[in-house]
């Protein structure tokens, strides 16, 4: 038998396969064809025969008839069996109870949000809200923020097509606010930020943040370091420590870091650190401070009559304090099996 042949004897194996009337007739189709004596042995056989150059594709045709006629005659099988019971064979029993999956929970994200402000609220925070695109207005010139500054950059910030950006921060949320309601103002505003930032065990190019502005006549440092220190404690408990370091923000003067005791090495012996903290035993949490007059005047407050202060935190962090992850990317990588847990 040649290649040409066996193509022949392979159409006419598959049609005779389809047309068999009665399971009698399946089992008489692969006798003749794949039984031990059958014709694809006798094939197989022959092959020492088939000349060198045609050896392979005549093994690959002989292969592919075994292989596809054994899953046409098994296809045939069940159909004529359903035909005679009025079923198939993948029988369903409706009788059985079905298997209860549990209900499903908030993402740790969510609910790290929801707590953030409850605890807010006990102390006269509500919340408000902002777009993730937004303009450079809001999201840089309202914010006292330079021309020249760095976050303004491409390898910090995305930028869309329309001149456009996917917010870096929360705080364009607070100009929002500002533009369009009088002082007093406590409001707090969670949601997604974007920034080109390299993924590691405790940044993410995708992350949240909460916002927070009090705006009144007249506004202390030693509010905001009150109020951050009832947060930490009401969130983690007495337990949690809170340093404030001196830094730089556009739009807050004078501005401060928060970090809160880092939850990982805090009950081993001293020395603390590991790589979570980066062997400082300090998590950062957030960055804050007073409003900078230049702020008010952008949204159309007198600076000389309002004071306030602002902060911004990262959800994250906070999550993985309480929670007790050592790795952000865990919160992302929607494995069901760590998200139960919470």
């Amino acid at each position: 038998m040649d290649l040409q042949q066996l193509k022949e004897t392979k159409i006419a194996a598959l049609t005779e396969a389809s047309a068999c009337a009665d399971l009698d007739a399946v089992e008489a189709v692969r006798v003749r064809y794949l039984g031990r004596k059958g014709l694809l042995p006798d094939i197989m056989r022959s092959l020492k025969d088939i000349p060198n150059e045609e050896k392979a594709t005549f093994g690959q045709t002989a292969n592919a008839l075994k292989n596809e006629l054994s899953e046409a005659l098994d296809i045939r099988k069940k159909e004529l069996r359903a035909a005679e019971t009025g079923t198939s064979d993948e029988f369903f029993d409706y009788t059985l109870p079905g298997q209860w999956r549990g209900w499903g929970t908030a993402h740790p994200i969510s609910q790290i949000i929801d707590r953030v402000a409850d605890i807010f609220a006990t102390i006269g925070f509500t919340l408000a809200d902002g777009p993730d695109i937004e303009d450079e207005f809001h999201n840089f010139d309202a914010l006292n923020t330079p021309g020249d500054h760095p976050s303004r950059d491409m390898h910090d910030t995305f930028y869309l097509d329309s001149g456009e950006l996917l917010r870096t921060h929360t705080s364009p949320g607070q100009i929002r606010y500002m533009e369009n309601a009088p002082p007093p103002i406590r409001i707090l505003v969670p949601g997604r930020c974007y920034r080109r930032d390299t993924e590691d065990a405790t940044h993410s190019a995708n992350f949240h943040q909460v916002e927070g502005l009090y705006v009144n006549e007249r506004v202390s440092m030693a509010e905001l370091k009150g109020d951050l220190t009832y947060f930490a404690r009401q969130i983690i408990g007495n337990r949690a420590e809170v340093r404030f370091r001196p830094h730089f923000f556009p739009f807050t003067e004078p501005s401060v870091e928060v970090d809160f005791t880092c939850h990982v090495c805090a009950n081993q012996p001293t020395p603390k650190g590991c790589r979570v903290c980066k062997e400082s035993g300090w998590i950062e949490i957030a960055g804050a401070g007073m409003v900078d007059p230049n702020v008010f005047k952008a949204v159309g407050y007198n600076p000389d009559e309002v004071a306030g202060y602002a902060f911004g935190m990262g959800i994250e962090r906070i999550a993985m304090i309480m929670l007790e992850i050592d790795d952000i990317r865990r919160l992302y990588e929607n494995d069901v099996r760590f998200l139960s847990q919470f």
